[in-house]
């Protein structure tokens, strides 16, 4: 089993407005320092230190690719990582990503460059997961009651039961993934997801795997607050309970 991994990290990360390593000379949450590395390093290590992966694909800003490449030659060496142009928005820069995996690869992983704090266990048991059955996506339960409003209006309560937050990686078989994005491109569909275009095909269920609420997106200011508090309990010697 060939898992090809794609990390999108074309975005400018305008809610985050704060400026990255200063080398970058541009905003990208992605690339800002947590712990003297970028947010995106601390990504990829996670997945380096799986043996299911074996390539990753970064889709990027031209103007990042030349000094990113430096970087992750750097922090990440004997890794099998490569990048690419990305697009205006997330699903471009995959889809960009998508023609350029090894034409052997059973498995596309997207993830997030941006949550660090996946679990190796959640990463290895989602793979397995869309493995089995063809596509499969990491999601926690809500604590909190969900309101479907209009306007400022309340329309309904949704039951939390039949309710999931969708986290990332999203995996999925490689031609079931090609299919979901040239429908997408066909229809002009925009998705919030990858498992959003391939739910759209209406061919194979999506199954869900439970994730943690540690797998964090770093996308404002105060969430890096909380990313030096897990970063120091992964790192302390007790670690995260």
């Amino acid at each position: 089993m060939k898992v090809s991994l794609i990390i999108p990290a074309a975005g400018l990360g305008t809610r985050m407005g704060r400026s990255a390593p200063e080398k970058a000379g541009i905003s990208r949450k992605q690339f800002m320092l947590l712990n003297n590395s970028p947010i995106i390093i601390h990504t990829l290590r996670k997945f380096a230190n799986s043996a299911l992966v074996n390539e990753t694909i970064v889709a990027l800003r031209e103007e990042d690719e030349a000094w990113a490449n430096d970087l992750f030659r750097k922090e990440l060496p004997g890794q099998n990582v490569r990048t690419v142009l990305g697009g205006e928005s997330r699903q471009q820069s995959v889809e960009n990503a998508l023609a350029h995996v090894s034409e052997d690869t059973e498995l596309v992983a997207v993830h997030d460059a941006v949550r660090p704090f996946v679990e190796r266990e959640i990463i290895e048991k989602v793979i397995r997961e869309a493995a089995a059955t063809g596509a499969a996506i990491v999601g926690i339960v809500p604590v909190d009651t969900v309101k479907q409003v209009h306007r400022n209006k309340v329309r309904a309560t949704l039951p939390r039961e039949r309710l999931v937050l969708t986290q990332t990686p999203q995996v999925f078989r490689l031609d079931l993934l090609r299919r979901a994005f040239e429908k997408a491109r066909e229809d002009l569909f925009t998705g919030t997801d990858e498992s959003s275009l391939v739910e759209r095909l209406e061919q194979t269920e999506v199954s869900v795997v439970l994730g943690t609420d540690r797998n964090i997106k770093i996308t404002k200011p105060s969430d890096m607050e909380l990313a030096r508090l897990y970063l120091s309990l992964e790192t302390s010697p007790v670690g995260i309970s």
